[in-house]
């Protein structure tokens, strides 16, 4: 495979696997507070408690897929196998134009 299907292929299962693992993560922390905050906290506590799940579940996901992407960004020659993204401008790094 070329070097810019590589990278699609790449993007789509990195966004696909930090999905995963946001879901992961939410279904834990709703484990977790069903197991212990649950029946120490008000009932009316899971309107609030829900979104703060989700959020948490969202942060903890960002953590480990930085994590995890560091580690394949080690192992793996990126430039070898992926395209840049985004390409610098040429225009960026020219000198300025005389009048």
């Amino acid at each position: 495979m070329n070097r810019k299907t590589n990278t699609i292929i790449f993007i789509l299962a990195a966004t696909v696997f930090n999905i995963i693992i946001t879901m992961i993560c939410f279904l834990l922390l709703i484990i977790l507070y069903s197991q212990i905050l649950f029946s120490l906290l008000p009932d009316n506590s899971v309107a609030w408690a829900l979104p703060v799940i989700f959020i948490l579940a969202i942060v903890a996901a960002i953590f480990i897929y930085r994590a995890l992407i560091k580690v394949f960004i080690k192992k793996v020659d990126m430039e070898k196998y992926f395209d840049p993204i985004f390409k610098r401008n040429p225009r960026a790094n020219s000198p300025p134009r005389q009048p």
